[in-house]
C-alpha cells in the first residue's frame, strides 16, 4: 500500500471512531489518491484537487464538484498536520452555494393516494413494503434511511416502540406508536414472513430479494407512485420526495399543537427530540409556511394583540 493510501485509511479510521460516519468517502478518497500517483506528484497539492473534483466534467452539478473537493479538502487538512508541503484547497474553490428545496408537504388525500398506488405495485411483497413504509414515514416523522435500517427486533411490540439506533449525530432514540401502527405493522410481518420465510437479511422492511432496501431503489419506486397518482412539483426545486414526509410530519404536528390550544414554542423541543436532532432549532428547517399553519399561527397572534390591549 503507498503511503498516500495509507494516509487516507488512516484518516477514515481516525473519523469513524469519532462517530462520523463518511459514506462514500472510502471511494472518494481512494479514487483522489490514485489520481495524485498517477500524476506522479510527490504531495497533495490545490491545484491537483481541483483537477480531479472536476472529472465528472461540465455536465455535473456543481453541488456535486463542490462535495468531491470538499472530502478532499478534509484530508489534506489532516494530511498537512504530518507532511507540512500538503495544500488544502480554498473553501472558494468550486463553492456552491445550496438552497433549500422548498418541500412538498403532502395532504393526508396524497398521502392516502400514495399507499394505495403501492397496494398495486407488484409482485405482492413489494406492494406491501412500500405501502408500509410510506405510512410509517407519515405518521412518525422517521428518516427514511432510519426506517430502512430497522432490524426486526427494534420494533418493540409490548412497549409500543420503534427503537432507532446509531443515526444521524450518532444517537438513539424511541419513537411511540399508535395502536393502529403497530396493526399496520403486525399485518406487514405476516405478509412478508408468508412470501420471504427464509430473508438474506434481519431487516425489518425487506426488498423482492429478502435483503435491506436500497436507498436508491426506493426513491425510485416513490418516483413512480407519485407519478402514478399525479402530483405535480410546486416549484423548480420542489419536486415530491420521500423525504418530504419528514417535512410534512413537522407541520401536521405543528398545527395540531395549535389546534390544541398548546405553546407551541415550549412544545418545540419535544419535536426535536423526536426527530433526532441534536438542538431544537435544527427542526425549524422542517417548518414550512402552509396556509393553514400561517392562518393558526395568524389567530393566536392576533387573540394575543387583543388580551394586551384589554384593561
Amino acid at each position: 500500500m503507498s503511503r498516500l493510501r495509507q494516509a487516507v485509511d488512516d484518516y477514515l479510521a481516525l473519523r469513524r471512531s469519532l462517530g462520523f460516519k463518511l459514506r462514500d468517502y472510502d471511494w472518494y478518497l481512494h479514487d483522489f489518491a490514485g489520481y495524485v500517483e498517477a500524476a506522479g506528484a510527490s504531495t497533495v497539492t490545490a491545484e491537483l484537487a481541483v483537477a480531479w473534483a472536476q472529472l465528472p466534467g461540465p455536465g455535473a452539478h456543481p453541488a456535486y464538484l463542490g462535495q468531491r473537493l470538499c472530502v478532499v479538502r478534509g484530508f489534506a487538512r489532516h494530511l498537512k498536520a504530518f507532511e507540512p508541503a500538503t495544500e488544502v484547497p480554498s473553501a472558494d474553490l468550486l463553492h456552491w452555494q445550496a438552497c433549500r428545496a422548498v418541500p412538498y408537504i403532502y395532504t393526508d388525500t396524497d398521502i392516502a393516494a400514495l399507499m394505495a398506488a403501492a397496494r398495486d405495485l407488484s409482485p405482492r411483497l413489494r406492494a406491501a413494503t412500500y405501502e408500509t413504509l410510506v405510512g410509517l414515514l407519515s405518521v412518525t416523522g422517521a428518516r427514511v434511511s432510519e426506517l430502512m435500517n430497522l432490524d426486526r427486533q427494534d420494533v418493540d411490540w409490548d412497549e409500543g416502540v420503534l427503537v432507532i439506533r446509531y443515526t444521524k449525530f450518532n444517537k438513539c432514540r424511541e419513537v411511540a406508536l399508535h395502536q393502529s401502527t403497530l396493526e399496520a405493522l403486525r399485518a406487514y410481518s405476516k405478509v412478508r414472513d408468508e412470501l420471504c420465510p427464509v430473508p438474506k437479511a434481519q431487516s425489518f422492511f425487506v426488498n423482492t430479494l429478502g435483503k435491506r432496501l436500497v436507498y436508491v431503489t426506493a426513491h425510485q419506486v416513490f418516483h413512480r407512485l407519485v407519478r402514478s397518482v399525479g402530483l405535480e412539483a410546486r416549484s423548480k426545486s420542489g419536486l415530491p420526495r420521500l423525504h418530504d414526509l419528514r417535512h410534512t410530519f413537522a407541520c401536521s404536528t405543528l398545527v395540531s399543537w395549535y389546534k390544541a390550544g398548546l405553546d407551541v414554542k415550549a412544545q418545540m423541543p419535544l419535536l426535536s427530540t423526536w426527530m433526532g436532532h441534536d438542538r431544537p432549532e435544527n427542526s425549524f428547517w422542517y417548518i414550512s409556511a402552509v396556509p393553514e399553519l400561517l392562518a393558526l399561527a395568524g389567530q393566536r397572534r392576533e387573540q394575543a394583540t387583543k388580551n394586551r390591549r384589554q384593561p
